[in-house]
């Protein structure tokens, strides 16, 4: 099997260890990775910000590149959820449906894709730290992404997971959302920081960096005895 993996923009410029990691786990598995030679964005931005035209144009320029793939795996539930999800409500009655179906149906979350497609539920990897998981809106509530996260960390040697009260309350990130509302954004973050922190665990662990990026920022600024961390980069490890 060949996997196409797609960077989202945010982790290709702030997070690139986690584009890292997930090359080195394909590669133990022994799946060859083929990478977009120009990275494309998904055209999130812009279809949260109800610009839909200017969506279509980077969303058509990303299918093309797509389209032959065999099988498309993206780091991040948002951006998984645009392209497998929005795409075909995005162009339904237009000349690009077909295209944009093709393209959904082969497009996979990260995780989702080694426990769903791959049957994969252990790495081998060690990761000898408290942590807690924060479920991302999109990976959440748009691809259903509950459980492949949490049987791949069940399966880390060391890795002890504590569930906060607030794991699938939203960070506060929300894209533009945090632009448009800072000041809701920020309370929102406190609230899952809080809740976090409750749990006296270590790392606060996500598949969406977009999020991590955001909990980060508050953590760093308020100086909370607490890191951030993609799960990629920690299945990453052994």
């Amino acid at each position: 099997m060949k996997v196409t993996l797609f960077i989202p923009c945010y982790i290709d410029l702030f997070y690139p260890q986690v584009g890292i990691s997930i090359v080195k786990i394909f590669e133990r598995l022994g799946i060859e990775v083929e990478a977009l030679e120009s990275p494309a964005c998904c055209g999130q931005p812009a279809y949260n910000t109800g610009y839909h035209d200017e969506t279509k144009e980077a969303a058509i320029k990303l299918m093309e590149q797509l389209k032959d793939a065999e099988a498309v795996v993206i780091p991040s539930g948002s951006c998984g959820a645009m392209v497998k999800v929005f795409y075909p409500e995005l162009f339904e009655g237009t000349e690009y449906e077909i295209l944009s179906k093709e393209v959904s149906s082969k497009c996979y979350e990260f995780t989702a894709f080694l426990v769903n497609r791959l049957g994969v539920t252990d790495l081998k990897a060690t990761f000898p730290h408290k942590i807690t998981f924060h479920d991302g809106c999109h990976g959440l509530r748009e691809l259903n992404n509950k459980l492949p996260p949490r049987v791949l960390l069940s399966k880390v040697k060391g890795l002890e997971l504590i569930e906060m009260k607030e794991a699938e309350t939203c960070c506060g990130f929300g894209g533009t959302f945090s632009a448009k509302f800072p000041i809701i954004s920020t309370a929102m973050g406190e609230t899952k920081c809080a809740s976090a922190l409750e749990t006296g665990a270590e790392f606060i662990v996500s598949c969406d960096s977009s999020c991590i990026m955001h909990l980060q920022g508050l953590i760093t600024r308020q100086n909370k005895n607490i890191k951030t961390i993609h799960i990629a980069e920690i299945l990453a490890q052994q």
